[in-house]
This record gives C-alpha cells, sequence and structure tokens, in this order.
C-alpha cells in the first residue's frame, strides 16, 4: 500500500514548538516510528509551510498511484477552504490527523474546514494518531 503523508504549516517545528501540547519528538521520529511499524507499506511525505505549495503536491498526487492520504494540515485546517477543495478532488480515502484535541483548545480550532473532504477524522492521540490513519487506511 502507498500512503502519502501530508504535513501542513509549524509541524516542521514538532520537538521545539510548545511541548507541552505536541510533545518532544520530531516529525522526523513520528514518521519513522510509522514507516518502522508498517513496513509492508511505502510511504511519500511532504511538509511545507505554505498553502499553495501543499495544493501543488495533492494536485500532482492524482497522477500517482497512491491508495490513501494522510494530512495533518495544521492552522490550514481551520480556514483553507482551497485545500478543502484540492482534498475532494482525491477519490482515494483520506485521514485527517490532529497531534492536540482540536475540540479542547481554543474555539478557533474546533472548525476544520477541510473534514467534509476526508473520510475520517483522528484528534487528541498525539503522535499515535499517525499509525492509527495507517492503519485505518490498510483496514478500509
Amino acid at each position: 500500500m502507498n500512503i502519502l503523508i501530508i504535513n501542513g504549516p509549524n509541524l516542521n517545528m514538532l520537538g521545539k514548538r510548545e511541548p507541552s501540547i505536541y510533545g518532544t519528538e520530531t516529525l522526523e521520529d513520528i514518521l519513522q516510528e510509522v514507516y518502522q511499524q508498517f513496513p509492508s507499506c511505502s510511504f511519500t511525505h511532504f511538509q511545507s509551510n505554505h498553502e499553495g505549495t501543499i495544493l501543488d503536491r495533492l494536485q500532482e498526487a492524482m497522477n500517482e498511484d497512491f491508495a490513501g492520504i494522510i494530512i495533518n494540515a495544521g492552522a490550514l485546517t481551520h480556514y483553507s477552504y482551497a485545500l478543502r477543495d484540492a482534498l475532494a478532488m482525491h477519490s482515494i480515502p483520506k485521514i485527517e490527523v490532529h497531534i492536540s484535541h482540536i475540540f479542547s483548545r481554543e474555539s478557533f480550532r474546533h472548525t476544520s474546514v477541510i473534514s467534509p473532504a476526508c473520510n475520517a477524522m483522528i484528534s487528541g492521540l498525539g503522535k499515535t494518531g499517525y499509525a492509527t490513519a495507517v492503519w485505518a487506511l490498510m483496514h478500509t
């Protein structure tokens, strides 16, 4: 199974950014754990702090052989209708992941405009959310 993992703004700062909320592991640490847990899967990872670059990557992915997409869009989750539309173009399963529990945080984080374009959301499981999303894609 070939899975595309996309991480949005500021996720490159995991391990340094608000460790009390996001933990002390880096994004690379988290991804390496996922890769080791699922050796039968192949993964392509993309991270950007730029909305347009993420949109470009999602559009490119339409011509690639991915079985599913895992996306942690960071702050773009809450306002990017362009990202929502780019996800909606894909007919493959898409799972939205959030390290923190967005519904227990600031009120502006309670809305996800990308959720309607995704098949599921995992929120608040910390780094485990990524592995849970892979497991879900494998059993969809």
